[in-house]
């Protein structure tokens, strides 16, 4: 098999597996999108919380 004929069967392979997804609606990409910035938020403020506390417990400790 040439070098030439074996691209051509896998562009083709790759055709075929992208005409397999099943691309998700507008709403559920939307609501998803909400739910990863929603999520995303409230960890970093956590996150911020933990580290403020932790600063402030060696701000403490060093005085």
């Amino acid at each position: 098999m040439s070098e030439k004929t074996q691209k051509k069967s896998w562009f083709k392979g790759l055709n075929r597996e992208f005409k397999k997804i099943i691309w998700p609606d507008r709403m559920t990409v939307a609501k998803q999108t909400t739910a990863v910035v929603t999520v995303s938020v409230i960890l970093g403020a956590i996150i911020a919380v933990v580290d403020f506390a932790a600063q402030y417990g060696v701000d403490l400790l060093v005085r």
